[in-house]
């Protein structure tokens, strides 16, 4: 210890150490008394002491200031009961009870007395008074008081520790207890458990021993009902029985009687057989009549397309269309045919004014008028179907076995490619000539089968682009390689043209043919030029390859159809685009014209009977057997209805009226 620390300093922090021992609460019963003289007394009197001691000048300072000792309390007598409180909140009812149990059955803790302040150490004073505070001065008597104080707390610190060294042990022990009942009670739950297992399992063996017994009982009902069920069929089975035996007496006489019968009808048989012979005489007869019959129809057919012309032009004149300025009155005029208006129309009227004419007086001159005169006109409101039932006759003379070519001439822009190929959309009503025309061959090849001709259809598509052949069913690698295609004769000695390394697809119904327009519209070559946003530049040429034949008499037939759609024939300047493509349109438009040339050549040079210059143009080197003496030809003239285009639709009128005018020696058929 500090030699230079006071005694008194010592005992305070002594006093201050054992603090926590004094505020915590005993378990045994104590006096409710308190210490006589409390830490603040004795403060109380030191305060003379620090006086004198400031005032002798003492170099150590004497602290003054004690901690308050907290009064001492009793233990309150239900300690027992809130011990086994404590414990019934951890371990359960049934561990609480047996705790409380035990704090009951122990005894007391006898209490220790504790003797009051100032009785160690002090005298009490006489006549039962209580000493008197002790001054300032005097140290070593408030030193006394203090170690007797000490002394005491002492002496209930140590039993304190007994106490709670006591209710440790009854804690240990009721938690022996619990722990114990708490195994004997997870026996006991496992226990009940499987008890209850074995119940439930009991009562559900049972409950299927029941339904078992009520599925028997329902099962022996339903064998004893199949029982008499069965007995009941017994009895109708033997009388059915009997009925059978006397329906089969009763067929045995019909027997015998049909076998009578038999006799009689092989008789009738043979002369229905004498009768057959002579039906199929007479069948065969009439095969020949009827086949005799068509051979006439096909002759008369002919003949009358002859009467026709072998070479035929119709004229049609477009609607105008949306956004297109609407025609002057009188630009184009429909007369009336020599039976009145409900004759179709044969002719056309082309009115034209010249600025540049006038008259003496400057009034400007009256338009000039050009009459045409055609096979056939029709007007901007006719449709597809009466187009085409026009030419149905025509088409029918290909299975009959004459090459037919139909053809459609116009500038561009005037519904040519709408006229052969139909519009977009796949409206029926729109379908053009190429379509209408192959679901007429397969109709009426159909009902010609009944006759016995069977027919077999070739079809391809080829375009003449700048005098060169592409296919226009070419597909992968070979699509736009025109170079590959040239026109070869079928053999040697054979009249029959082929195009090298062009698809020639068999067709057999209007899907198929379908399939092959929207192909070849795709591949075809067209650009913008001034008449037209979307222009064909080229020469498209389907072509039918019919072949027929009647195996019973050895008859065969073949033609082609060939249907042209010819690229635009307006002149040079009109038709140039501006732009870098002009060069390149320039060479279409002279190629172009230079074909359309050749082919008016050649339908002159057929009219005349001169040299037929075919292979001027790769047009007419393709076409030469659908043009000659033997094939039968049909131009359609497109024009325009509106006032801006009258130079060209007049040129257009004028080259097909030339054609008209031509005539062809009689068509044959190719038969062998």
């Amino acid at each position: 210890m500090d030699p230079q620390r006071s005694p008194l300093l010592e005992v305070k922090g002594n006093i201050e150490l054992k603090r926590p021992l004094i505020k915590a609460p005993s378990q045994l019963p104590l006096s409710g008394s308190r210490l006589k003289r409390r830490p603040d007394q004795m403060e109380d009197g030191l305060e003379p002491e620090k006086k004198r001691t400031r005032g002798l000048g003492a170099t150590t300072k004497i602290t003054t200031s004690h901690p308050r000792v907290p009064s001492l309390t009793t233990v309150p007598q239900t300690q027992g009961q809130t011990t086994a409180q404590k414990v019934s909140k951890k371990t359960g009812p049934r561990c609480s009870t047996a705790i409380a149990t035990g704090l009951k059955n122990q005894k007391p803790v006898p209490a220790v007395p504790v003797q009051k302040s100032g009785t160690s150490g002090v005298p009490p004073m006489a006549g039962g008074k209580k000493p008197s505070k002790r001054p300032a001065w005097d140290l070593k008597g408030q030193l006394c008081d203090l170690n007797a104080e000490l002394k005491r707390c002492r002496e209930r610190t140590q039993t304190l520790d007994q106490e709670n060294q006591q209710l440790q042990d009854q804690l240990r022990d009721a938690q022996q207890q619990v722990k114990a009942l708490g195994t004997e009670r997870t026996t006991l739950e496992g226990h009940l458990a499987k008890v209850q297992a074995q119940a439930e399992q009991g009562q559900q063996e049972l409950k299927n021993l029941r339904a078992c017994v009520l599925e028997l009982e329902e099962r022996l009902s339903t064998q004893e009902g199949l029982v008499q069920e069965l007995q009941k069929k017994q009895v109708e089975l033997q009388e059915e029985r009997r009925g059978l035996m006397s329906q089969l007496e009763e067929k045995e006489r019909r027997l015998q009687t049909s076998e009578a019968a038999l006799s009689s009808s092989q008789a009738e048989v043979a002369s229905l057989r004498q009768e057959t012979v002579a039906q199929a005489a007479l069948l065969t007869e009439r095969e020949e009549r009827l086949h005799g019959l068509e051979m006439e129809r096909r002759r008369l057919h002919n003949q009358l397309q002859e009467l026709k012309g072998n070479i035929r032009v119709f004229c049609r004149v477009r609607p105008v269309l949306p956004g297109e300025p609407t025609p002057p009155p009188g630009l184009l005029l429909f007369p009336s045919g020599p039976g009145g208006p409900s004759d179709p129309p044969t002719r056309l009227s082309l009115s034209r004014s010249d600025e540049r004419r006038g008259t003496l007086s400057g009034a400007p001159a009256p338009p000039t008028r050009h009459d045409f005169s055609f096979d056939r006109v029709f007007p901007p409101g006719s449709g597809q179907d009466e187009v085409f039932e026009e030419i149905a006759m025509l088409v029918q003379s290909a299975l009959d076995g004459y090459p037919v070519c139909i053809f459609a001439y116009g500038q561009t822009g005037s519904g040519k490619t709408f006229t052969m190929e139909g519009g977009p959309g796949g409206d029926p009503q729109l379908e053009g000539l190429i379509p209408r025309a192959l679901r007429h061959l397969f109709s009426v090849a159909q009902e010609l089968s009944g006759q016995g001709w069977t027919y077999s259809f070739v079809a391809s598509y080829v375009e003449i682009y700048n005098e060169t052949v592409r296919d226009l069913l070419a597909t992968g690698t070979r699509k736009g390689q025109g170079g590959e295609c040239e026109i070869r004769r079928a053999g040697p000695g054979s009249e029959e043209l082929t195009v090298t390394n062009a698809r020639y697809v068999p067709v057999s119904c209007e899907k198929e043919v379908d399939a092959l327009l929207h192909l070849a519209r795709q591949n075809r070559a067209v650009a913008r030029t001034a008449q037209n946003e979307r222009s064909s530049r080229s020469h498209s040429v389907f072509q039918l390859q019919i072949s027929g034949e009647h195996s019973s008499r050895g008859l065969q037939c073949g033609a082609p159809l060939s249907l042209v759609d010819l690229a635009g024939s307006e002149r040079l300047d009109p038709g140039l685009a501006l732009g870098p493509g002009e060069r390149e349109r320039l060479r279409e438009t002279q190629a172009i014209n230079s074909s359309l040339s050749t082919l008016g050549l050649v339908i002159m040079a057929l009219s005349n009977k001169s040299h037929v210059p075919y292979r001027n143009s790769k047009l007419t080197y393709l076409l030469q057997n659908s043009l000659g003496g033997s094939a039968k030809m049909l131009m359609f003239v497109n024009i325009s209805p509106l006032e801006e285009n009258v130079s060209e639709s007049l040129n257009s009128l004028r080259f097909a009226s030339k054609v008209n005018q031509c005539v062809i020696g009689t068509a044959q058929a190719n038969r062998k």
